[in-house]
């Protein structure tokens, strides 16, 4: 397999980046994970812009253009050969000797790599019978100026993921210090209430005077959104509380890769205090509405996939 790497394609194997590279010293980078379909990336100016506007707020790098960037995962994809694909764009803080040197994070070169593979296989039962969800360890810093990029520095939810599937969970959902419910590892969340659809509020749809929600602007939760609006499904971005994850009729993630997933049951923690050894804590599992997918779910997958479609055709 090749991969496109700071300006020219090279084998995978053989691809290298230095040892001094930002990414590798400090987990200083930013990423993007696109699906294409019929040969073409879904809505791949969104995800470029999303991608320079992090590097931008975040002082990664000034040098990011779209049409350059656009063009490189273009020419990666034909490159592939693939018509259907995962395509990730991996942009990291560069060579920390050039900082030494008295060079900025503005001024300084990117380390770019584009990585086009087939896309993740799923088992059907995810689509057509759902999955279950945990809640993650930790919680989401609101507070940080990070939360809501898409940055490298993923080690915390990969390993609340890991914990997920030891389990036998799809994904493991994060909350803030208030306890509402922000996001899953990997996905948005949306939820099902009195036949409202509602997802969190994402970074950049605070009104003024309004913090900064901890919350990724997901390219695949926009579409949704579309289609939602588009079959006259009202939609009300707010904070869910547990009790509203509790109580919800449906619940549902995104993201580039499921596209949409249903979450039909939710594994709690319950503590035990009743047994020999003191407090114990227990799974409980919890059943989201019949514990059956939806139907609002499954109408917005087929609308959604029918968008991909059209959209890339």
């Amino acid at each position: 397999m090749q991969v496109w790497l700071n300006g020219a394609f090279t084998d995978d194997t053989a691809a290298a980046v230095g040892v001094f590279d930002a990414a590798v010293q400090h987990a200083v980078g930013i990423f993007e994970t696109m699906a294409a379909r019929n040969g073409r990336v879904f809505r791949l100016q969104q995800h470029i812009q999303r991608l320079v506007d992090s590097a931008q707020q975040l002082a990664l790098t000034e040098r990011l253009q779209i049409e350059p960037l656009s063009e490189a995962v273009e020419r990666s994809l034909e490159h592939s050969g693939l018509s259907e694909a995962r395509i990730r764009l991996t942009v990291t803080g560069g060579d920390l000797n050039t900082l030494r040197a008295g060079g900025s994070g503005g001024a300084n070169d990117p380390t770019i790599l584009v990585v086009p593979q087939p896309p993740t296989p799923y088992p059907e039962a995810f689509f057509s019978q759902g999955v279950s969800a945990i809640m993650a360890p930790g919680r989401v810093n609101p507070w940080s100026p990070f939360s809501g990029h898409k940055t490298i520095n993923y080690w915390e939810r990969i390993h609340a993921l890991q914990q997920a599937a030891s389990v036998g969970a799809g994904e493991a959902l994060w909350a803030d210090p208030s306890a509402r419910i922000v996001s899953g590892s990997v996905s948005n969340l949306f939820i099902v209430h009195d036949g409202v659809l509602v997802t969190p509020p994402a970074r950049g749809e605070q009104t003024r005077g309004e913090e900064v929600p901890p919350v990724l602007p997901g390219i695949t939760r926009g579409a949704v959104m579309e289609v939602a609006k588009a079959a006259g499904i009202t939609v009300e971005r707010r904070m869910p509380s547990m009790e509203d994850l509790l109580s919800a009729e449906e619940v549902f993630l995104t993201n580039a890769s499921w596209h949409v997933l249903p979450v039909t049951s939710l594994l709690l923690r319950v503590r035990q205090d009743d047994s020999d050894d003191g407090e114990e804590v227990q799974l409980q599992q919890r059943a989201v509405g019949d514990e059956s997918v939806g139907a609002m779910t499954a109408d917005l997958r087929g609308s959604l996939l029918a968008m991909i479609d059209r959209e890339t055709s």
